[in-house]
C-alpha cells in the first residue's frame, strides 16, 4: 500500500538512518511542556534498585536518568514496574491513544489488534540475537517501524530475548516431549507450534506465570530467562531447557513512545530521545546475555536439571513451526505474508 507522504518522517529517516529500527517521527514543532510533566514509562516486569533486579526495569531506568540529564531536565520521567500503571494487554492500545507515554512491551502482545506483530515472537524464525538485531538494517526492520508508526506507536530502543523452558513435571527438548503436557508459548504462533506438537497451551503474561505453575495450571512454561529469573520459577520448577546456546523462541520487546506525545515534542527533544534509544541498545544485550548464563546456575542450585538445544533439535522444532504458524501467520494477510517472506530475508 502506498503511504502518504509525511515531510516529518522523511527528515528524520534522513537524519538518524542509523539508528536501530527508528526511521520515523513527527517533528511538529510544538513545544511540550517542558517543566511541568513528568513522562510515565509502564511496564509489566519486577521493579529493579541500582544495579540489581531485571534488566528490563533497569533499562527503561537507565533511558530516562539520560535523556534528564542531556536535555537539562527539560524531559522527565517516572517509570512504573509490575504493571503498577496499568494492566499489561492494555498499554498498546493506550499508547496507540496517547493515554500512555511509554512502555517497554512484547509487541507480539498486540498481535490480536495489529496481526503482523505476531512476526516479533515466531518461533524458528530468530535463531540467534545477531540474526535479530540484523533485522535493523534489513527490509523487516524497516517495514516493523513503518507498521508501529502507523499504528501510533514510535521504536525507540529494540531488545531482543531468548527464551528458556521450566518445567514442573519433565524436561521438555525436542518436540516429543510435549505431547499431552500444558504449556505456556508465550505468543500465538508458538502456541500453533505447540499444538501441532501435540501439547495443550495456557495463554498468560509472564507475570502471572509463578501461580499457574505452582498450581498445575501448567505444566511447563516458555519464556525468556530474564522472567524465569525475576519470577523465580526455579522455586516451582525441577527441569530447565536454556536457550543460552541455541534456542527457537526469540522476541523483541522494544521500548515504544506513543507517536501523540512523541510528536508533541520539539526536534531536539526528539532527536535526544532517538539516540539515548539507539546508545542503550548494547547494555540491553550485554544484560540478557548475561541472564541467559546466570539461569542455569540459579536453577541448578534450586535443585532443577538443566538442559540445552542444539542446532538439530532447533530444526526440528523450526520445521513443525513452519507449517503450522508460519503458513498460519502467512495466510492471515498479504502484508502478513510479506513480512513473513522479509524476515526470512535475514539470515543472521
Amino acid at each position: 500500500m502506498t503511504q502518504a507522504f509525511n515531510p516529518t518522517r522523511r527528515l528524520v529517516c534522513g537524519t538518524l538512518a542509523s539508528l536501530p529500527l527508528v526511521g520515523l517521527s513527527g517533528l511538529s514543532g510544538n513545544a511540550f511542556a517542558q517543566n511541568s510533566t513528568a513522562l510515565k514509562i509502564s511496564h509489566q516486569f519486577p521493579g529493579s534498585t541500582g544495579n540489581d533486579g531485571d534488566f528490563r526495569d533497569r533499562i527503561c531506568r537507565i533511558f530516562a536518568a539520560e535523556v534528564e540529564k542531556r536535555s537539562g531536565g527539560a524531559l522527565k520521567f517516572n517509570v512504573y514496574p509490575g504493571s503498577s500503571l496499568m494492566k499489561t494487554n492494555a498499554q498498546f492500545s493506550a499508547l496507540r491513544r496517547g493515554a500512555l507515554d511509554m512502555s517497554f512491551f512484547p509487541v507480539s502482545y498486540a498481535g490480536g489488534e495489529v496481526p503482523e506483530l505476531n512476526i516479533a515472537l515466531m518461533p524458528g524464525l530468530v535463531t540467534s540475537y545477531e540474526q535479530g538485531f540484523a533485522w535493523k538494517n534489513g527490509e523487516i526492520g524497516k517495514a516493523l517501524n513503518d507498521l508501529l508508526f502507523d499504528k501510533g506507536a514510535v521504536p525507540i530502543t529494540w531488545v531482543w530475548e531468548a527464551g528458556s523452558i521450566a518445567s514442573k513435571t519433565k524436561p521438555v527438548i525436542t518436540p516429543d516431549d510435549v505431547k499431552g503436557m500444558k504449556i505456556r508459548g508465550g505468543s500465538r504462533e508458538v502456541d500453533l507450534m505447540l499444538k501441532a506438537a501435540g501439547s495443550a497451551v495456557v495463554t498468560l503474561p509472564s507475570n502471572e506465570l509463578y501461580a499457574a505453575m505452582q498450581t498445575g495450571a501448567v505444566d511447563s512454561v516458555i519464556t525468556s530467562s530474564t522472567s524465569l529469573l525475576s519470577f523465580r520459577l526455579e522455586e516451582v520448577s525441577k527441569h530447565l531447557t536454556t536457550g543460552r546456546s541455541k534456542s527457537f523462541w526469540f522476541m523483541a520487546v522494544p521500548l515504544l513512545m506513543s507517536r501523540a506525545v512523541f510528536e508533541k515534542l520539539p526536534k531536539d527533544q526528539q532527536t535526544l530521545i532517538l539516540q539515548v534509544g539507539a546508545e542503550i541498545e548494547k547494555y540491553g544485550l550485554d544484560a540478557v546475555k548475561t541472564d541467559d548464563r546466570n539461569v542455569a546456575t540459579v536453577y541448578q542450585k534450586a535443585g532443577a536439571k538443566t538442559y540445552d538445544l542444539d542446532a538439530a533439535t532447533v530444526d526440528k522444532w523450526r520445521a513443525i513451526a513452519r507449517d503450522s504458524a508460519w503458513k498460519d501467520y502467512a495466510a492471515k494477510s498479504p502484508n502478513c505474508a510479506r513480512f513473513l517472506q522479509l524476515a526470512e530475508k535475514v539470515t543472521g
